[in-house]
């Protein structure tokens, strides 16, 4: 299964089926969003190849859903690793100082003073906060945590990170 939400431009993974739960075709999925609310609020996902007839917490940070067009075990079981995405303009308007992960998603890195890094490869959350993770030109990857300190400022082109954060 994907670590993380590569999708088509203008669309956004929401989560991804992590395997089969049970024998009647419900899925168990894996929640890139905040909540199983998020998802419930979209009728279907992968430009309406899958429905969504119910949703519900698997009271472990993941859901179990169903998909009319998944009627049994073996369905289930074949859609494992795949990225249930939405197109972006039927997600709701960021507040202030809000954003998707996927924005950030292939950003060019530099440091404070204009020193090339690398580009976000990907967006985690373990706890505590929103982690960065960057590639190097030379393909090594480290991760800084998404606060004020080591990011002071990103836009649609450049996140900018502090130099001491650098490895």
């Amino acid at each position: 299964m994907p670590d993380r939400p590569d999708t088509a431009p203008g669309t956004i993974a929401l989560a991804a089926v992590a395997g089969a739960h049970g024998v009647a075709g419900e899925v168990r999925l894996k929640l890139f969003g905040e909540s199983v609310e998020a998802l419930s609020s979209h009728p279907s996902f992968n430009d309406g190849a899958l429905t969504l007839s119910k949703v519900r917490s698997d009271n472990k940070g993941g859901a179990i859903a169903r998909f009319a067009e998944v009627r049994d075990r073996n369905a289930a079981e074949a859609l494992r690793g795949t990225l249930l995405t939405v197109s972006r303009s039927t997600l709701p308007p960021l507040e202030e100082g809000e954003f998707y992960h996927a924005d950030l998603i292939g950003l060019a890195v530099q440091t404070n003073d204009g020193a090339a890094v690398g580009r976000v490869v990907a967006v985690e959350n373990f706890g505590a906060t929103d982690i960065v993770e960057i590639e190097k030109p030379d393909g090594k990857r480290f991760m800084i945590p998404l606060t004020e300190d080591a990011v002071p400022h990103w836009d649609d082109e450049t996140l900018t990170v502090d130099a001491a954060f650098v490895d």
